[in-house]
């Protein structure tokens, strides 16, 4: 069943966990108004399941046992076709056929979407699914306490708001009499040198939430380029590369990316990180412009100026960053 597969995973926080592959079983998937197709003969070929940074296979990770709060639960994807049991849970997902050589699985947040070619059968797919039910599980469960942990995230935009900066908590407080020139706030140091720290926006105490939020993330875009410029100027002659454009992303699922051509891309909410979690994504990229792939000498490349990236890249999946809608 192994010749069936190769699996896509592109999760919303952006890096993941490699699972061991669940034994295979009997395929359970059950096709919603619509009947098995005859069984073809070609077979797709052999990859491993693993999740990363936007298709990136680091280094693996053990695999970690499903809960007894598997036993009723219920995965339904909102543009879901077909269905099948994993287990005791109820997995509604997405199917779609097109162009391609193998079947692809991509568990995000709305659930698992499953691309197959046009000529696999369903009963493949069916079966495919049931040999990796285990990993299947475990990331539809991440995905979905992730996404908790984000919810509990979501900020109430008025005065005395709070959220991450560099790791650390600011707390809003909004003072229309200082104009703040053309930077829109201002940070000030916290009174006992221990709590939070304050950011004053020149925003009016009326302010609608949208006013409030836009405010703080014009001053938190402008850090973040800051401080992205000034990181990639301190890591790019140690990798023996040279950056030649920095762009801001809002992207959900993506925290960086890099081209050939030198241009980098980040994502401004790194900015609500620890500064080691940062350089690790800046080293990230920086690095692919000397290999541009995640092949072992690409991990040794960010090991040279990170060398505890392996650390780091878990608080990045594992830390949920604020919810700004």
């Amino acid at each position: 069943m192994r010749g069936l597969l190769q699996f896509t995973m592109d999760l919303f926080e952006g890096l993941g966990n490699e699972f061991a592959p669940a034994k295979p079983s009997e395929p359970r998937g059950k096709k919603v108004r619509k009947k098995a197709a005859p069984p073809a003969v070609p077979q797709p070929p052999v990859a491993d399941a693993r999740q990363g940074w936007a298709g990136d296979a680091g280094p693996a990770q053990p695999a970690v046992p499903l809960r007894d709060t598997l036993a009723l639960a219920s995965f339904v994807h909102p543009q879901a076709t077909r269905e099948a049991v994993l287990g005791s849970a109820r997995v509604a997902y997405e199917f779609k056929r097109g162009k391609r050589k193998t079947i692809g699985f991509v568990v995000g947040a709305e659930g698992l979407s499953v691309r197959a070619p046009r000529w696999v059968t369903l009963r493949d797919v069916d079966a495919a699914i049931q040999e990796k039910s285990g990993w299947i599980l475990r990331k539809l469960l991440e995905t979905q306490q992730r996404h908790a942990r984000v919810e509990a995230t979501r900020i109430d935009w008025k005065d005395g708001a709070e959220f991450p900066f560099m790791g650390e908590t600011v707390v809003i407080r909004l003072d229309p009499k200082h104009g703040f020139a053309s930077v829109g706030g201002t940070l000030d140091a916290s009174d006992d040198g221990a709590g939070p720290r304050t950011l004053r926006l020149a925003v009016a105490q009326n302010a609608e939430a949208s006013q409030i939020r836009d405010a703080a993330q014009a001053w938190l875009v402008r850090q973040a380029r800051r401080l992205f410029i000034e990181r990639l100027d301190h890591f790019a002659p140690r990798l023996g590369v040279r950056w030649q454009k920095l762009s801001l992303s809002n992207a959900a699922t993506r925290w960086g990316s890099a081209s050939a051509d030198g241009s980098i891309r980040l994502n401004w909410r790194l900015i609500h990180f620890r500064l080691p979690v940062i350089d690790y994504v800046v080293a990230h990229e920086l690095a692919h412009l000397r290999v541009m792939d995640h092949s072992q000498r690409f991990w040794d490349t960010v090991e040279s100026v990170v060398p505890d990236y392996d650390l780091l890249r878990q608080q990045l999946k594992d830390e949920a960053v604020p919810r700004w809608s």
